[in-house]
């Protein structure tokens, strides 16, 4: 079983956002990059799959060089090989191409990923891409199985979960629960070194035409001041919700 699984570099979550003077772009100075955590729950059932059935995992990145680095830990924690489309990632349509572009070309029996990044937050780019490929699709799984040709997925709804038996090939967007988060794979030194001689393949993009542009940025405004009143003073609590918080 061959399985791809597509991961996007995104900034750590402690990191400070700003944007540039102009705000027509996010500004990448002194920002630490990780693996979307989404997408780490999607290679690490992946690695699992590798263990337990004997595929084979390679991580697809769509972005420059300076995700070589993010890359390489997805190929600490287990890969066998990786992809990167060298091209930035302008918006939801053209990565999604760019992932049924070499899914195509290498016939994947599965392919993962995670729902969103949690840097937009589009959850645009797995539906998109099993469409592109004419693929089943099940998304927001916590949990995944596979018997031979068939998944089987399971993802929370309203009240419950729901199980979903796709035949393969197929693409699954995972979340949150997909694994355990104790079972989450640390790369140990031995991961890091072979890392360094596992294939890491740049391919040029199609020149897909994005389809959105951010216009511009914004940043949250800061918290206005707290203002305490005294539990005793209700009518003042009453005006102040009333005039300046507009609640009521």
């Amino acid at each position: 079983m061959k399985i791809l699984v597509c991961i996007s570099s995104v900034p750590d979550t402690t990191s400070k956002i700003n944007f540039t003077a102009d705000k027509t772009a996010f500004d990448k100075n002194g920002i630490q990059w990780v693996i979307n955590p989404l997408d780490e729950f999607a290679l690490t059932r992946a690695v699992q799959l590798q263990q337990s059935a004997g595929a084979t995992v390679t991580v697809l990145n769509v972005g420059d060089a300076g995700n070589d680095a993010v890359i390489r830990k997805a190929l600490a924690i287990g890969a066998n090989d990786a992809i990167r489309v060298n091209t930035e990632a302008k918006d939801s349509f053209s990565v999604a191409q760019e992932i049924a572009k070499v899914a195509k070309e290498n016939s994947y029996d599965l392919i993962l990923m995670g729902k969103e990044s949690i840097d937009y937050n589009g959850g645009a780019v797995p539906g998109m891409v099993a469409q592109l490929l004419g693929r089943a699709f099940v998304n927001a799984c916590v949990g995944l199985e596979v018997n031979g040709n068939e998944a089987t997925a399971t993802r929370e709804i309203e009240g419950g979960k729901e199980k979903i038996s796709v035949k393969l090939p197929a693409v699954i967007a995972g979340q949150k629960g997909l694994v355990d988060e104790k079972e989450l794979i640390i790369p140990n030194m031995r991961g890091i070194m072979s890392a360094r001689t596992k294939p890491l393949q740049v391919v040029e993009p199609t020149h897909t035409e994005a389809k959105v542009e951010a216009v511009s940025f914004d940043s949250v405004p800061p918290r206005a001041a707290v203002k305490m009143v005294s539990p005793d003073n209700l009518d003042e609590l009453v005006r102040l919700l009333h005039e300046e918080a507009k609640v009521i």
